[in-house]
């Protein structure tokens, strides 16, 4: 196993923060306007800086083009950035190879904590002891100024936007870590969940492309990264960043994806972290691999302890020990002078005045109340947090502890009935979490908002209280008079998760370094374990501190019918990864950039290149992992899914299709047996769906398993309205 891990695969690490693209324009009397001209036009004498130029000259005259141009993508893709006003992009929009001239706008979303992201080179989950010069494809640079250095571990390191790729936030250092992090003993949280902390490749080298600057994270930026990472000779690229759904023709990580995806490279984003809502996840590209979060087999909890020796039991992580002393408890509307009654009792900014909360425990109708709490000087906070977020246990500032409804009412209810409430909280506590893994309360489902027959999100993988690398600049906990410093966090997100199974991809491309990106993402997808909820599925957990990889098998997985829109499928896509799993996953669905092109030209988009004549079909005819339809309401339907699999196993193998689906749906597949001659041989059938009318919202899931007895590759199968 060691000598292949030794092949020393690099991950391109894009260090930014995960749902919060800033999109807005650097220049208040003009837009920044991206221009894309599609691939590099092969042939020498051909200088796209130059053709870009001359373009902008045309259009805005010899004097001022230079001072309008904002970047010229030149080295892995043919584009530029321009600041220019609506009617000079109108015309260059007009000219002969720019086939998108799209506007960078402001997102919807707001600039996250962990913004400016980066990575923090010195920590010892980067260091490069026993590694090696890097490979000699690698065209790299460290091209960040003063005070950072690279290694043989850390290769290559660019900042866009920004003086430095040193990571102040904490975000980057810990997906880059959570992906491919050195094994570092005795790592824990202040003496909580102690291990030992690792990537998913430890071996594998690390370049980091920071694309986020304090003031956001813009399309110019990452289609720069983009751009550079593929001619720099990158293995994989992680992105944990994320906004608002967006059509393909205005998405600079949908655009700079499929020119990786074009170099062999795969590129895999998270989900985003807006659930449990429907139609959320944010990254939709049929060529990236989406990535959602779930549970891991631990759990922080952090108990309060009430008079007469009752004890109740919330979710936060505490580092803290008030020794057992029991402090005055004060609900938050009877600590504000300054504010509203909703606006106490929530705890908000500056509305708790400092000498009603001295030496008191408060309790706060809000989880945000613990910073207001933590700046007004309170010994402790309690907060009220929903059932649908118990799921998580966030980093606090001071003792504290977050409880659902009931347990929070039981305070509330000793308050308004004790002489003197009072009340102590403990220091969190490690505990085993059996129900896991489920899917996180946070990330994003589907179904898939610009492509209504596409799955997304793809697969799932742990993202909640994970433990990684952190940079020793940043709070913890985030709160402004948090001044703690340390080297290994905990956080939760599909930030978190993403790495994870771009650890898992690495390791399948040490097995099979010739895999095409769609190759080794199916090989992940088949072999995912299923989580629908009346499963009963059996775990087996190899811990690491940082990273729980997750080896599961389905017992049962009874499909049913269901209204709740935004779970199941949606949630988890083909499953919870299992990378030991995948590296032999005897078949796999190829689908490469011919593909996509005929699939976007079935819905008029042809901003990739010029369609062929004659393309039919529509997106859920593209040779994809998983399968899904939207189907109108009420009506009877039949859907066809035309696939075809590559055989990645042995020669001589014969595999049967088996359908597990419920009386709503009728599955049926032709042919049902495939059988193989040599490895390598491809092997195409057609899976037919059919029902009658299906109330409105409703999804209704089934699947595919091709088995040969050894194997089995399973398809999830999903149609909703």
């Amino acid at each position: 196993m060691s000598n292949l891990i030794s092949l020393y695969q690099i991950l391109l690490v894009l260090l930014v923060a995960t749902h919060s693209i800033h999109c807005g324009a650097k220049d208040a009397a003009k837009d920044v306007y991206i221009a894309y001209m599609g691939s590099l036009v092969e042939g020498e004498g051909y200088s796209p800086t130059s053709h870009h130029l001359n373009i902008l000259e045309e259009v805005l005259g010899e004097s001022t083009a230079s001072n309008s141009m904002v970047r010229s993508y030149t080295r892995s893709f043919n584009g530029f950035a321009a600041r220019l006003s609506d009617e000079e992009q109108q015309r260059i929009a007009g000219k002969r190879r720019c086939y998108l001239c799209f506007q960078v706008e402001n997102s919807s979303f707001k600039q996250q904590d962990h913004g400016t992201s980066g990575i923090w080179p010195e920590s010892e989950s980067f260091s490069d002891e026993s590694y090696g010069p890097p490979p000699k494809k690698w065209k790299g640079t460290c091209a960040v100024g003063t005070n950072f250095t690279c290694n043989n571990k850390l290769i290559g390191a660019r900042a866009y936007g920004s003086a430095s790729a040193r990571d102040e936030e904490g975000h980057g250092t810990h997906t880059a870590s959570t992906a491919a992090g050195n094994k570092v003993p005795n790592v824990n949280f202040y003496g909580l969940a102690n291990g030992i902390a690792r990537g998913g490749v430890p071996s594998a080298r690390i370049a980091a492309y920071k694309v986020c600057s304090e003031d956001g994270c813009y399309d110019q930026d990452i289609l720069a990264a983009f751009d550079d990472a593929i001619a720099d000779g990158v293995d994989l690229i992680t992105i944990s960043i994320g906004g608002d759904p967006t059509a393909f023709d205005s998405d600079s990580i949908a655009i700079g994806s499929f020119h990786a995806m074009e170099k062999g490279i795969l590129t895999l984003q998270s989900a985003g972290n807006s659930g449990p809502g429907a139609t959320t996840v944010s990254s939709v590209t049929p060529w990236l691999f989406s990535i959602a979060a779930s549970s891991i087999d631990r759990k922080f909890i952090s108990k309060l302890s009430l008079a007469k020796g009752k004890t109740l039991v919330g979710n936060v992580v505490n580092s803290f020990t008030l020794n057992g002393t029991k402090f005055p408890l004060v609900y938050g509307k009877d600590a504000s002078s300054s504010c509203s009654e909703e606006g106490a009792r929530f705890c908000l900014e500056n509305c708790l005045d400092s000498d009603l909360v001295k030496g008191k425990i408060v309790v706060c109708d809000e989880v945000t109340g613990r910073r207001e709490a933590s700046r007004a000087g309170a010994v402790g906070v309690i907060t009220l947090i929903g059932e649908e977020r118990a799921d998580v246990s966030f980093i606090v500032p001071l003792p504290s502890s977050a409880l659902t409804a009931k347990n929070y009412d039981l305070v509330k209810s000793s308050i308004n009935s004790t002489k003197n409430p009072e009340g102590s909280i403990l220091k969190s506590e490690v505990i085993e979490h059996i129900t896991a893994p489920i899917a996180a309360s946070f990330s994003s489902r589907g179904p898939n908002y610009i492509t209504a027959d596409i799955l997304k999100p793809d697969i799932t993988a742990p993202g909640i209280d994970i433990i990684a690398a952190y940079s020793p600049h940043a709070s913890p906990s985030g709160a402004p008079g948090d001044k703690r410093s340390l080297k290994y966090n905990i956080m939760s997100g599909t930030s978190m998760s993403c790495p994870h199974v771009a650890g898992a991809a690495a390791y399948l491309k040490t097995f099979h370094p010739d895999w095409s990106p769609s190759a080794i993402k199916s090989a992940l997808m088949t072999t995912g374990t299923s989580l629908v909820a009346s499963s009963a599925v059996s775990f087996l957990f190899e811990s690491y501190g940082s990273n729980y990889v997750c080896f599961l098998v389905l017992t049962a997985w009874p499909m049913n019918a269901t209204n709740v829109y935004e779970e199941g499928e949606f949630a988890f896509g083909a499953g919870h990864i299992n990378p030991v799993k995948a590296i032999e996953p005897g078949l796999v669905y190829e689908t490469f950039k011919e593909d996509y092109i005929k699939m976007l030209c079935s819905i008029k988009i042809s901003f990739f290149g010029t369609c062929p004549k004659g393309v039919k079909g529509s997106p859920k005819d593209l040779n994809y992992p998983s399968m899904q339809a939207l189907v109108e309401s009420d009506n009877s339907f039949t859907v066809e899914f035309p696939r075809t699999v590559t055989n990645v196993g042995p020669a001589g193998s014969t595999y049967k299709a088996k359908v597990k689906t419920d009386s709503h749906i009728n599955v049926s597949v032709k042919p049902s047996t495939l059988s193989f001659k040599s490895s390598g041989e491809k092997k195409s059938f057609v899976v037919t769906v059919s029902g009658k009318g299906l109330p409105i919202k409703t999804r209704v899931s089934a699947s595919i398993v091709w088995s040969d007895g050894i194997h089995n590759v399973r398809s999830p199968i999903v149609v909703y309205t």
